[in-house]
């Protein structure tokens, strides 16, 4: 080898550039590059040789990488959803004014509040409504069944709102599927106001009864599966007619609704169950009150007594304030008819008086 390595040299050196034998020069071990002969062109004893092309290495993202990747892909997608919402109006789906009377509701419910009864915010969203108008339109469909009607998509609270006042409601119209509808029900329900653990779970059972996709439900929730399957274990446990009468009930989560479910399986428990939704004093209880009295009676916890409120009453003999005791402690609760100048100069005396009170002995 050695031999024919130098014999190809010599011939190179004193023969023309163009007769160098080529096959013979690649017998060279290609661990040992030839160095370059005179009689080679410069250029072409300077061209690098190009490395053998390697495999990707597969890199793991840290945490950190994963959790900015879904930032920016939350943002992207909302990027997305405002240019598509700019591209529909410009297409034609104009922002107009409908009739509040020829919009339904969509069809299937997602939430269980009596407006104001047990949805504090609700009042608060007419009056922003009433002072500053309507800011965002709700989306609707036409009704798919029903000539000249809408179905919303969302918005329920702004088109109650809009009822309540009496006036339009201003609509951005859009051809939706139902499985679109429901994941645009959805998305609303996770960015403005989240559904309750019985709401996600009635919302989810009612989806599933008209055969929505597991997939679709999902998204609509943005739940796994082990999840939503606990949802509708649960919506499946506690009868509609009991949790509708309960309402949302924000505190309860899933453990006590699963405890209530059990307590319903019997006919006796929904017996007694029945007859307390009945009544005045349970309909009028806020819905976490509704709920634990209703837990209550069916495991048979005597509701705890609570003593009736003090009456404090002014000059005239009417009640301008109430003090609730429970152990040690006192709520106080001005009524409307108390003087607001009494009130604010209540609330500045207190932390005054009560350093007074410490400083001379607790006397």
């Amino acid at each position: 080898m050695i031999g024919k390595n130098r014999k190809s040299e010599l011939r190179a050196l004193f023969s023309d550039p163009g007769s160098v034998a080529r096959p013979e020069a690649e017998e060279a071990p290609s661990a040992q590059p030839l160095a370059p002969t005179e009689s080679e062109p410069a250029a072409e004893t300077q061209k690098p040789v190009a490395a053998p092309p390697q495999p990707p290495v597969q890199r793991a993202a840290s945490g950190a990488i994963k959790a900015m990747g879904l930032t920016l892909s939350s943002i992207t997608r909302e990027a997305e959803e405002a240019r598509a919402l700019r591209q529909a109006i410009d297409e034609g789906e104009r922002v107009i004014s409908l009739a509040t009377d020829k919009i339904d509701a969509s069809f299937v419910s997602d939430r269980l509040s009596d407006e104001e009864r047990d949805d504090p915010d609700f009042l608060a969203l007419v009056d922003s409504v009433r002072e500053s108008g309507q800011q965002v339109p709700i989306l609707v469909r036409r009704h798919p069944t029903e000539a000249d009607r809408y179905q919303v998509a969302y918005g329920h609270r702004r088109l109650s709102a809009a009822k309540r006042l009496g006036i339009t409601v201003k609509a951005l119209i859009r051809p939706l599927s139902d499985d679109e509808l429901v994941l645009a029900q959805g998305k609303e329900n996770a960015e403005r106001r989240n559904l309750t653990f019985i709401e996600r779970a009635l919302f989810a059972k009612a989806l599933a009864d008209r055969g929505f996709d597991r997939k679709v439900i999902g998204d609509a929730l943005s739940v796994q599966k082990s999840e939503l399957s606990r949802l509708i274990q649960v919506a499946e446990s506690v009868p509609d007619r009991f949790a509708r009468a309960i309402g949302p009930a924000p505190k309860a989560g899933r453990e006590r609704w699963m405890a209530l479910g059990q307590l319903l399986s019997s006919e006796q428990g929904q017996g007694k169950a029945a007859s307390l939704i009945a009544s005045q004093e349970f309909r009028m209880a806020a819905t976490d009150d509704r709920f634990q009295k209703l837990f209550d009676r069916l495991s048979g916890k005597a509701p705890a007594e609570r003593p009736e409120p003090d009456d404090i009453r002014g000059p005239d003999g009417r009640v301008f304030a109430r003090i609730n005791r429970q152990g040690r402690r006192l709520r106080v609760e001005f009524l409307a008819e108390a003087d607001p100048g009494f009130v604010d100069h209540f609330e500045a005396r207190l932390a005054a008086d009560y350093a007074a009170f410490l400083a001379g002995g607790k006397t």
